[in-house]
């Protein structure tokens, strides 16, 4: 006897004998036992969930000698020659090779013939969607009225593209992937009914690389059952499939807690080692952090039996769920990007080396870790650069302390001024001409200046735009006065005193960030002592958090060089002064003016008397 596959040898005869579809069996078992019999059914799920053996069992069950039954005896005539595909009232219709009208009008003219053998004439109409517009319309008549001893069953893996016509004359179930432990499951029975060798850990793969499929898990099995030659062990399907061992995922998850980078591209080094694709272990180290997140937030949801339990819940100890989580973000992050990589290997070692990157420090190691740009003790100075001596400076006239109109300027601090290095001696080849030639720094003496003092001119009335005038005269040497601007720091700095209350204008001249959108829709309505007192719709809490008053109040303490603080109170009535609501009025303004400019310009008004034309609402923008 001719070997039969798996998928077809294990095809569910019954309803009883399906898997995971127990939402559908439970609606038509009760329907058939009731006897509440539509005329047409859609059945829509990916491929290998169970939508052409379903329909082969609803016509089992309309057509058993029995009577019409949710349990359909599988000995009669009908049942076997229904499972033999030799039923003459049975007619399963492959709508991907039979598009046009005419294939449907042929289906059509049989339907009004009553059954030859059967109770029902059943047609089965595969991938429906595949039909053609015209085809669908010819059929819509009899799919809405047709004979009583007529039943459609439709089936489709993509529903979107039936004419809602065809599905307003339909009951639509739609099937749903099985789950790993459903295929897993029944792969679990089918070895055990073959007598076939088997390791649970090699099923779990299975159930997990059928993606839903029972057809593609059973596919899968009878190539697995090749490949061991009889046997399915892990490290068999492993192979097949191209999967990592979960060992070589732990010792990665290792090195990364331990923040071991040369443990763990050994761990990567190993993978490639074996010829295993950097693709499927992307795939089963997402796949593997799940698990670990599922320990974390869920212990119960992590199955008993499940491989490597105890390493899966050794690693959700040592690691935190935000880790998890982000650990898992970069490892599909870096299965999608894994295309654009040089190769395999580097977007693999990428990926893991920006977990690594990422990982969060730990107390001990920010303890050992310099501060950041190091302090001036630690780093050494430049061996080739020695600091000149300083030179003392006397204050020959001290600045006068500002008036209230002018801007506060500093007084002078006595700082070292370096004095000038000596003159290089001139190299013995080239000798000038001329004396007189010579640069006016190599004809200075190289004996520093005895001192250097500075003075302040007393301008008459304010000096303008904050600067002062200082003179610097260095005594000693043959060098001139020198006078220069000085710009206080003062006066750089606005003063909380000067703050007259214009919440906008403050806000304009400020520089805030994050805050802005808390400052934008908040009215100011006290700053005495420091204390900025704001008041914010109610509909605003969103942004009038802590997090956003700190960003803010930092904002405003740089901007006045002291401390200030930010308080926001929630109310509920309408405010009307926030510097939002101002530019909306402001703009509103604007808008108004530049549609009235429009509307009163002679040209324009001339092109609509003249030709009919019209302004077209919305397209006015105030410049």
């Amino acid at each position: 006897m001719a070997y039969q596959v798996l998928a077809r040898k294990w095809r569910p005869r019954t309803f009883a004998q399906l898997v995971g579809q127990e939402h559908v069996i439970k609606a038509l078992a009760n329907a058939f036992a009731n006897g509440r019999l539509h005329h047409a059914w859609l059945l829509t799920g990916t491929r290998g969930v169970g939508k052409t053996t379903i329909a082969r069992i609803m016509a089992k069950s309309l057509n058993c000698e029995t009577g019409v039954t949710a349990e359909p005896c599988g000995v009669c005539a009908a049942c076997t020659q229904i499972d033999a595909g030799r039923f003459v009232d049975l007619l399963e219709i492959d709508a991907a090779s039979n598009t046009g009208i005419d294939n449907i009008r042929e289906v059509l003219d049989n339907a009004q013939y009553a059954p030859t053998a059967g109770r029902f004439k059943v047609y089965i109409i595969d991938e429906v969607h595949m039909l053609s517009k015209s085809a669908f319309n010819a059929m819509l008549k009899t799919l809405e009225e047709p004979p009583g001893h007529v039943k459609f069953i439709l089936a489709t893996t993509d529903p979107q593209k039936v004419p809602i016509t065809v599905l307003s004359r339909c009951l639509q179930f739609s099937l749903r992937q099985m789950t790993p432990q459903q295929v897993s499951g029944h792969l679990n029975h089918v070895l055990e009914a073959e007598q076939i060798p088997f390791e649970p850990s090699a099923l779990a793969l299975l159930g997990h690389a059928a993606n839903g499929s029972m057809r593609d898990a059973l596919s899968l099995l009878d190539q697995a059952i090749a490949y061991g030659g009889g046997d399915v062990r892990e490290e068999g399907v492993r192979a097949m499939l191209g999967a990592v061992d979960q060992s070589y995922l732990f010792d990665v998850l290792r090195a990364l807690v331990a923040n071991d980078g040369v443990a763990m591209m050994a761990a990567a080094d190993s993978i490639a080692a074996r010829g295993l694709s950097y693709e499927s272990a992307l795939h089963e180290l997402a796949h593997l952090l799940h698990q670990i997140s599922m320990a974390q937030v869920v212990p119960a949801a992590l199955a008993d039996d499940l491989p490597q339990r105890a390493d899966i819940l050794a690693i959700a100890e040592a690691i935190s769920a935000e880790e998890t989580q982000l650990y898992y973000q970069i490892a599909i992050h870096g299965r999608r990007d894994l295309a654009l990589a040089p190769d395999e290997y580097a977007g693999f070692s990428m990926t893991l080396m920006r977990m690594l990157a990422f990982a969060p420090v730990g107390g001990a190691q920010l303890a050992a870790m310099p501060a950041s740009g190091g302090s001036a003790a630690s780093r050494p100075a430049p061996a080739a650069i020695a600091a000149p001596a300083p030179v003392p400076i006397a204050v020959e006239t001290p600045v006068a302390a500002p008036t209230p109109t002018a801007a506060p300027v500093p007084a002078p601090v006595a700082a070292p001024v370096a004095a000038p290095a000596p003159a290089p001696a001139p190299a013995p080849a080239i000798e000038p001409e001329d004396p007189n030639d010579l640069p006016p720094w190599e004809s200075l003496s190289t004996e520093p200046p005895a001192h250097v003092t500075i003075a302040r001119s007393t301008p008459s009335e304010p000096v303008a735009n904050n600067h002062v005038e200082v003179t610097v005269n260095v005594t000693g040497a043959e060098i001139p006065a020198v006078t220069v601007q000085i710009e206080p720091a003062a006066a750089m700095a606005p003063r909380l005193e000067d703050f007259s209350g214009d919440w906008r204008a403050l806000l304009d001249s400020m520089k805030i960030g994050a805050a802005l959108m808390l400052a934008h829709q908040a009215e100011l309505t006290s700053w005495n002592n420091g204390v900025f007192v704001l008041r914010v719709n109610n509909a605003n809490k969103s942004i009038a958090t802590r997090d956003f008053q700190d960003k803010l109040r930092e904002a405003l303490s740089r901007h006045f060089g002291q401390d200030i603080e930010v308080s926001a109170q929630l109310i509920e009535e309408e405010i009307h002064h926030t510097p939002a609501a101002i530019m909306q009025r402001e703009r509103a303004v604007r808008q108004a003016q530049a549609e009235d400019a429009i509307q009163n310009d002679p040209f324009v008004q001339s092109l609509v008397q003249d030709f009919g034309a019209i302004v077209v609402p919305g397209t006015i923008q105030p410049v």
